[in-house]
């Protein structure tokens, strides 16, 4: 039985409701989950009303998604919530794998130092989510509306008519734009039609939460075939007030219902514990899941994020933090779009990018699912040998795959990118997020991603740029000179960055690189703005206008 106790937020009529008179609004979130309120934050941050439907009044029921990553992490960061999110989890960076009763081999996810933030948090969805449900009641910006269901959606050309049930009844509303964040088994995906495609797992897992003090250190821990539970997998984290997340794989066969109940539960969590361990169960789930994703991140005036675009195994922990991104590439687009700085095409780069996220995270979890559940006699064989020879041998090591962690996608490809020139160099390529590193601004110790903000920004190492801002189109684009704004505090941002004198910068408003020059250029970087806007032309054409 969970400790928890979770809150209830009241259901409030709406002025809409009460009037009678159907209001539009510039965006309308459904479903007030990490995403959605993620989406909700980003948006009003970039100074955008927002309201959030959700036909629930609490949040998540069970811990549920529990690792969050280094990317997400500064995400939230930006928009004033990492830190109580870190404070309240727990940061790992270790993790092992075992292989029956001996270990194979352990990785660090954050090998190197002068980074703020973990590589992951565990922390439970529900003490997440109220973090992020008190900064949005604490936003002006955003309308935060519980036990509010869309039962039906109808696009026009310029905006979406969505019919709400309430506990007062139906009433209408209506949105220049909509995101989907209501899940897996979202009802806005259906009711637009959207194609949902890939592959289901037949397999079965048992997540259970448990109560306990335990000498377990804070990592990752990772059993292919153990003496405790033969033939399966089991998982090991550690959360926050003492609760420790187990995974069991239970195998194609295994009955939901039964699988449950105590009586089946307390057996393999004593088998793995020890007969005298004091434990108590918080929470008991049965799932199986699926890699696929929707045809299109956009129907018309819909656009879908999170599990409603796209499911992968929770093995990497790629679900939730790659929802946290797909918010990360909307909120800037959308937010120029409204405002009228960016043609609307610009929304389409968002299917581009995060369709390409999301099958790239979509073939790593496959490749961890098939690792982890072999199919054939051949294939488990060959992962037994792998686990054998990484313990002592490690050109093996790279082959074992319990789930490889979530990392950001790099958009190399992306139409947006400005392609680079013959001399520029290092591994922050056009496409790539930024790589924080400590900085010192005004004599204080900071961070560069907190320099960089939520708008265009170039970075330069050009000691002779005197410009402060460069303007584009009504849009200013920020202009921070190393020496001048901001002090190289140990090295490394040159380090990181491949920087020698003049190597210059752009970054969009999610801090990913979009152009990158040898030598301060203005021309060149208005250019490069121009096209992240999604403004038709190349560079050259642009710089020969």
């Amino acid at each position: 039985m969970s400790n928890y106790v979770y809150p209830r937020f009241p259901y409030v009529r709406s002025a809409e409701q009460a009037s009678g008179e159907t209001r539009r609004h510039p965006v309308v979130v459904i479903g007030a989950g990490p995403i959605g309120l993620t989406a909700a934050l980003d948006l009003a941050a970039r100074g955008q009303k927002v309201v959030v439907l959700d036909d629930n009044d609490t949040v998540s029921i069970g811990s549920r998604a529990v690792c969050y990553a280094k990317r997400p992490l500064e995400i939230w960061d930006r928009l004033g919530c990492a830190a109580p999110m870190v404070d309240k989890g727990v940061s790992w960076n270790i993790g092992k794998v075992f292989f029956r009763d001996r270990l194979s081999y352990q990785f660090d996810l954050l090998p190197e130092p002068d980074h703020r933030w973990p590589a992951m948090i565990n922390l439970q969805q529900y003490y997440l989510e109220e973090i992020l449900v008190d900064a949005c009641r604490r936003s002006p910006l955003v309308d935060l509306r519980w036990k509010h269901r869309l039962v039906s959606v109808k696009q026009t050309d310029d905006h979406a008519v969505l019919a709400v049930e309430t506990p007062d009844g139906i009433f209408s509303m209506e949105a220049q734009w909509v995101i989907a964040c209501d899940g897996a088994n979202s009802d806005t995906r259906r009711m637009v039609g959207a194609e949902f495609k890939g592959q289901f797992f037949q397999d079965r897992f048992l997540i259970a939460d448990v109560r306990m003090k335990a000498e377990f250190p804070t990592e990752r821990w990772f059993w292919f075939d153990p003496p405790f539970h033969r033939g399966q997998s089991v998982l090991l984290h550690r959360q926050s007030d003492n609760i420790w997340r187990i995974d069991f794989q239970l195998g194609w066969d295994a009955d939901p219902d039964e699988e449950k109940k105590p009586e089946r539960v307390l057996p393999r969590i004593r088998a793995m514990l020890g007969d005298n361990a004091e434990f108590e169960l918080e929470w008991v789930s049965i799932y199986q899941f699926a890699c696929r994703r929707i045809d299109n991140f956009r129907h018309g005036r819909v656009l879908f994020a999170g599990d409603a675009a796209h499911q992968v195994s929770p093995f990497g922990a790629r679900g939730a933090n790659t929802g946290v991104q797909d918010i990360d590439n909307l909120a800037w687009k959308l937010s120029l779009v409204l405002r009228g700085e960016a043609p609307e095409s610009l929304i389409d780069s968002y299917h581009e990018e995060r369709a390409y996220a999301a099958d790239d995270n979509i073939l790593n979890s496959t490749r961890a699912t098939d690792f982890i559940t072999p199919k054939t006699q051949v294939s488990r064989r060959f992962r037994d040998a792998v686990l054998d020879l990484s313990q002592h041998h490690a050109f093996a090591r790279p082959l074992v795959n319990s789930g490889r962690l979530s990392t950001p996608t790099p958009y190399l490809g992306s139409s947006l990118n400005t392609p680079d020139g013959a001399s520029c160099a290092g591994a922050m390529l056009p496409g790539s997020p930024a790589a924080d590193a400590p900085v010192n601004v005004a004599g204080q110790t900071g961070w560069l991603l907190n320099c960089l903000g939520a708008g265009f920004t170039v970075l330069t190492f050009d000691p002779v740029a005197a410009a402060r801002e460069i303007s584009v189109d009504g849009l200013t684009a920020r202009v921070l000179v190393v020496g001048r704004d901001i002090e190289d505090a140990k090295g490394l941002l040159a380090q990181r960055y491949g920087a020698s004198e003049g190597t210059t910068y752009v970054f969009r408003p999610d801090q990913y690189v979009t152009a990158r020059f040898p030598q301060f250029d203005e021309a060149a970087i208005a250019a490069a703005v121009r096209r992240a806007c999604g403004r038709s032309g190349t560079v050259q054409q642009e710089l020969a206008a």
